[in-house]
């Protein structure tokens, strides 16, 4: 409370009308328009292919070119429907939107893009999500979407195929993406979102092959991840069959209750020679 002419005045109040006077005031005119996209970088692995989920552009601008699934931030109640409650929400709604996907995965935020001309309407943000699962299913063509497919990683790099040049600044998004799941591969328990429930050790070296884009020993990389602790839990079962050589089932392992590796699973500290080591 303070005194004001006389008149005890409680501060709180004061704030609230002043606060209510400033935004009755204000003119959000006064600066420059600008506008909030999401873009979903989607992965998973087939056949021990990582793949990135691309759609071809049905609209201006940069029509037919290929793209992230993506869009528009709902800030308001309109016609194409409610308001989104949060950036997560905007991104899975715009992924069902343009390929049909799942929207029950798990998303992890990159990074925010904000470069003054990457997109040529007007200035625009992008907050950019992950997305990695197993075996997705192949998408289906939505709204503004000319094609939708899933996309290898090695054709989005260097000397790729010119049509998969990305529209905007999507290459340097899609960089990020993968440099991110590499690195993550290293310090947490990522490989296993690519995988089902049950899998062999092999199974998660493959992962780690088909994302560090190199082939790992086999002896040395079953050994360093029963070290880890909390990253794998033998489940006690066996596979169906045996490798593809035959011998011997391999045993089946689910993921673990840790989220980072101690130790970590350097990519500088894995050499290339050959070898199986499933049994075990």
């Amino acid at each position: 409370m303070r005194r004001t002419g006389g008149t005890m005045v409680d501060d709180g109040t004061r704030r609230d009308e002043d606060e209510s006077d400033f935004l009755a005031a204000y003119d959000p005119h006064a600066f420059a328009p600008v506008a909030v996209t999401v873009d979903v970088v989607a992965m998973t692995i087939r056949a021990g292919e990582p793949l990135l989920l691309l759609v071809r552009r049905g609209a201006r601008p940069q029509k037919g070119r290929w793209a992230l699934p993506g869009g528009f931030v709902r800030a308001e109640d309109g016609p194409a429907g409610p308001a989104d409650p949060d950036l997560p929400d905007a991104a899975l709604r715009v992924l069902a939107e343009k390929t049909a996907l799942p929207t029950t995965l798990h998303l992890e935020q990159l990074g925010t893009y904000g470069t003054r001309d990457r997109d040529p309407r007007m200035r625009v943000f992008s907050v950019a999500y992950m997305l990695l699962a197993p075996d997705l299913p192949d998408p289906e063509q939505g709204r503004d979407i000319a094609e939708a497919a899933w996309v290898p990683w090695h054709v989005l790099g260097h000397g790729g195929p010119a049509e998969y040049e990305p529209a905007f600044d999507h290459a340097r998004v899609i960089a990020d993406a993968v440099e991110r799941a590499r690195a993550k591969l290293e310090y947490t328990s990522l490989a296993t979102a690519f995988l089902p429930p049950l899998f062999t050790i092999t199974d998660l070296r493959e992962v780690y092959e088909a994302v560090w884009d190199r082939p790992l020993h086999a002896a040395n990389f079953h050994r360093k991840i029963l070290a880890a602790p909390g990253f794998v839990e033998d489940t006690g079962d066996l596979a169906e069959r045996g490798g593809p050589g035959g011998g011997r089932r391999p045993r089946l392992y689910r993921a673990g209750g840790t989220t980072a590796l101690h130790p970590p699973l350097l990519r500088s500290a894995h050499d290339t020679r050959g070898g199986s080591d499933d049994r075990r």
